[in-house]
C-alpha cells in the first residue's frame, strides 16, 4: 500500500484524533486539523507531536477552523499534495428542539455541514485535477436509526451532512474521486461529544419542558450507555477509517457502520443505498456508482 497524504478535520480529540493516529500508524502522512492550536487546543498539538516522536510515524498538525473559508484554504495550501480528506469535524447539542434559537441551529449547521463544504471547496480543485482522491465522511447512525428525543438539532445537522455526502459521491465519481461514509453509533464514552455538548439558549422553554420531561436527557444517556456492550471501543471507528483508506481505489465501501448498540441504522441505510443504486441505473447513470479510472 502506498503512503497517502490525509487531512482529518476536527482532530483535536475523539474520533478525529484517533483516526489521525491510526492513519499515521498505517504508514500515511496524517494532518490533524485543529482549531486554535496556539490557544485552548495547544495541548492537543503537543500530544500529537509527542505521539509522532514516540511511535516514529508521520503525524502532523495543521491549523484548521472549518467555520472559516480562509482557514480551510490556508490549511490545504499548507499541506500541499493531498490525497484524502476525512470530514470529521462536528458538534453536538442536547435539549428540547424548541428551546434552541434559530441562530444556535445555524451555528450547529455551520460546523457540521458548511464546514465540510468549505473544506471541499478548498481541497477538491486539486483532487479533481489529479483525477484521483477519496472523501471519507464521518456521519452518525442518528440519520436513519433510532432517534431518542432531545438530540433533534444534532440529528438534523448530521442528516444534512449525510445527504450532502451522498450527492457529492455521484458528482465526483467521473473525476475519479471516491466516497466512503463511516457511520458510528452512540459511543457514550471515549469521545467528548456528550461532555462538550451545547445547550439551549431559551432557558424558559427548557423549564416548560421539564414539567413533562424531567430528567429525560439523563434517561437517554443512561439508556444509550446500557445498549453499548462493554467491549465497544471508539478506536474501532478510527480503525475502520484506516481500513477504508488502505483499500485499493475503486474497491472501497460506500458506507460502513460501527454501531455496537445496533440502533437499526444499518438496516435502513442498506435499503436507501440500494434504492439509490437502482435508481441511478434506471436513469442511465450507473457509472456514478464508482469512481472513474484515473486517466
Amino acid at each position: 500500500m502506498s503512503s497517502q497524504t490525509i487531512l482529518i478535520t476536527g482532530a483535536s480529540s475523539g474520533f478525529g484524533a484517533l483516526a489521525a493516529r491510526a492513519l499515521a500508524r498505517a504508514g500515511h502522512t496524517a494532518y490533524a486539523g485543529i482549531r486554535d492550536p496556539n490557544g485552548r487546543n495547544a495541548p492537543a498539538v503537543a500530544d500529537a507531536a509527542e505521539y509522532a516522536a514516540r511511535h516514529g510515524v508521520d503525524l502532523r498538525t495543521v491549523e484548521l477552523d472549518v467555520t472559516s473559508d480562509q482557514s480551510a484554504e490556508a490549511a490545504v495550501r499548507a499541506i500541499g499534495r493531498l490525497d484524502v480528506v476525512v470530514h470529521n469535524a462536528g458538534h453536538m447539542v442536547t435539549g428540547p428542539a424548541e428551546a434552541f434559537t434559530p441562530e444556535q441551529l445555524a451555528a450547529l449547521y455551520d460546523v457540521n455541514v458548511l464546514g465540510a463544504q468549505r473544506v471541499n471547496r478548498a481541497a477538491l480543485p486539486q483532487l479533481r485535477e489529479q483525477g484521483r482522491g477519496l472523501l471519507v465522511w464521518v456521519g452518525s447512525t442518528s440519520t436513519r436509526g433510532g432517534t431518542p428525543p432531545y438530540l433533534g438539532p444534532y440529528f438534523a445537522a448530521k442528516a444534512a451532512m449525510d445527504a450532502l455526502a451522498v450527492s457529492y459521491a455521484g458528482e465526483l465519481a467521473r473525476f475519479g474521486i471516491e466516497t466512503s461514509i463511516v457511520v458510528p453509533g452512540a459511543f457514550t464514552s471515549g469521545t467528548n461529544h456528550f461532555a462538550h455538548a451545547g445547550s439551549p439558549a431559551d432557558t424558559a422553554t427548557v423549564a416548560a419542558y421539564e414539567q413533562k420531561y424531567a430528567g429525560l436527557m439523563d434517561q437517554v444517556g443512561e439508556a444509550l450507555a446500557a445498549l453499548t456492550p462493554p467491549t465497544a471501543d471508539v478506536a474501532q471507528v478510527a480503525d475502520a477509517i484506516a481500513t477504508i483508506v488502505g483499500t485499493p481505489h475503486g474497491h472501497r465501501p460506500f458506507r460502513v457502520h460501527i454501531d455496537p448498540g445496533d440502533d437499526g441504522s444499518e438496516v435502513v441505510s442498506a435499503v436507501a443505498d440500494r434504492i439509490r443504486s437502482e435508481f441511478l441505473r434506471r436513469i442511465g447513470l450507473a457509472d456514478l456508482l464508482g469512481p472513474a479510472t484515473a486517466g
